[in-house]
């Protein structure tokens, strides 16, 4: 039974070590490649807000292969891109009200689909696989 135990807190240990130390540790070097930028416009007494981490290509193609076509990226590197308005905006005919939104894209080879989400994730991608984006669908305000 001891022995039952010791393994559990050594793996118990072992998970919070990653979680705690090792993954913190990979984002903080992931954003040494991706820096994070802001731009920002004043306009009409409105303030608008672009928070985003800027990926380097390094010679890769992106889109169609890095980032396939058809489905939901990040747009950007690290954490989702963050989009903020002070006041509500229109796009095209739909309105986004004033706030912070988690903005995510979905490239194509002629055309984008924007999709502006109330919910900001702490990563854009899984910390399983790092393929899979951290997008809810459920929480869609534009798309």
């Amino acid at each position: 039974m001891k022995l039952i135990k010791r393994i559990f807190i050594v793996i118990a240990l072992i998970v919070a070590l990653v979680y705690l130390v090792i993954i913190p540790y990979i984002h903080q070097e992931a954003k040494k490649f991706s820096p994070a930028k802001t731009a920002q416009l004043e306009l009409k007494g409105s303030s608008l807000e672009v928070e985003y981490s800027s990926p380097s290509k390094k010679g890769r193609i992106i889109f169609g292969d890095l980032v396939p076509f058809g489905k939901v990226w990040r747009t950007g590197a690290n954490e989702p891109t963050t989009f903020s308005t002070t006041q509500n905006i229109k796009i095209i005919d739909k309105t986004l009200p004033a706030g912070k939104y988690s903005l995510w894209t979905v490239p194509n080879r002629n055309s984008w689909k924007v999709i502006f989400n109330t919910q900001i994730p702490d990563w854009g991608v899984t910390r399983v696989d790092g393929n899979q984006t951290t997008h809810d669908p459920r929480f869609d305000y534009l798309t």
